[in-house]
């Protein structure tokens, strides 16, 4: 089986951060969040290749994947067009004649890839319902289980079964099929969209089963990127090193080592990465980075980048790497 992954874009919504990181390779937990993806492809064991579909700071994201993950066989497209998710897909064409699992990893989901293995139909779309359907594509069934179409933003509930970035197809022939009549097509809102590919195969007779995620968790605007933190550390993935002294810890937390927190009060929900000093600081539902230095501040639902520099500051804050804010007051 060949897995393809699609992270060519710029993560315009997490700026000032993905001017210099990756958006998948932003951390939840201490950990970037294509590598929640990545050690679920890894746990399969019966993947042949993975293709990544690269773009936006490619060369961060080719080593990462090189070192983190080199018993995954790899190779590296770039999409230097960014004309949609079946344009992203497109360019895997000539590596893919087999089977193929398809993931953005924007998010980080709860479900067993192993249904992969015993799956008889053309393809699996993976779900999660949600009560604010109109945000979302949303996947319409039929009365067993497969997918008869996918509708963007409805108006009205249809479905509530949200479409998360996540399938499976087993009829590699047809998707491209698919996606070859849809990049003749005129563009939707500017792009070529994949689930317009999923339609052409159903339309000509395919059987996409369709099956819900026990969790989804985005992580593509800082706000959900600070709650998936959350998530991940309520979930067991908390990190407390030992030696931390003068300062009181409000559980859950990921802290790295070589952390010093001086007089100060960090949790819940916080991440902080290796290296980084905190000076009389009061810190929740945050994320920090490695070797940055903070005095006098107090944060909530703010996202620090590596090598940062905070003074006295208060409030809500997004500082991207490499960056520096200190008050007056």
């Amino acid at each position: 089986m060949k897995v393809i992954i699609p992270l060519a874009g710029k993560g315009a919504r997490l700026r000032p951060h993905t001017h210099t990181v990756p958006k998948p390779m932003l951390k939840v937990a201490g950990k970037p969040v294509m590598d929640y993806v990545l050690d679920d492809v890894r746990k399969l064991g019966d993947v042949s290749e993975v293709i990544y579909i690269t773009g936006h700071l490619k060369e961060t994201v080719e080593a990462h994947a090189l070192s983190a993950y080199s018993d995954l066989p790899a190779s590296f497209i770039e999409q230097k067009v960014q004309d949609g998710t079946a344009g992203a897909v497109s360019l895997a064409r000539s590596r893919v004649a087999e089977p193929v699992l398809i993931i953005f990893v924007d998010t980080i989901f709860d479900t067993d890839l192993g249904v992969i293995k015993t799956s008889t139909d053309d393809g699996i779309i993976w779900t999660k319902e949600v009560e604010d359907y109109q945000r979302f594509g949303v996947v319409v069934t039929d009365e067993h289980g497969h997918m008869t179409q996918i509708v963007e933003k409805p108006k009205t509930p249809i479905s509530k079964r949200a479409n998360i970035g996540l399938y499976y197809i087993k009829n590699w022939t047809l998707l491209f099929e698919g996606i070859d009549h849809v990049l003749t097509q005129p563009q939707n809102q500017g792009e070529y969209y994949l689930t317009d590919a999923f339609q052409h195969m159903i339309d000509h007779g395919a059987r996409l089963k369709v099956i819900d995620v026990a969790g989804w968790y985005d992580a593509g605007k800082i706000d959900t990127l600070l709650d998936t933190n959350r998530v991940m550390l309520e979930k067991g993935l908390a990190r407390r090193p030992r030696g931390l002294e003068d300062c009181t810890i409000i559980d859950p937390v990921y802290i790295e080592d070589g952390v010093v927190l001086t007089g100060s009060t960090v949790g819940p929900n916080v991440s902080i990465g290796a290296g980084s000093h905190l000076l009389s600081c009061t810190v929740r539902h945050t994320i920090i980075g490695s070797q940055s230095k903070l005095a006098r501040c107090t944060l909530a639902n703010s996202l620090v980048g590596d090598r940062v520099v905070l003074e006295g500051v208060r409030g809500e804050v997004t500082v991207g790497d490499d960056g520096e804010v200190r008050s007056r007051t």
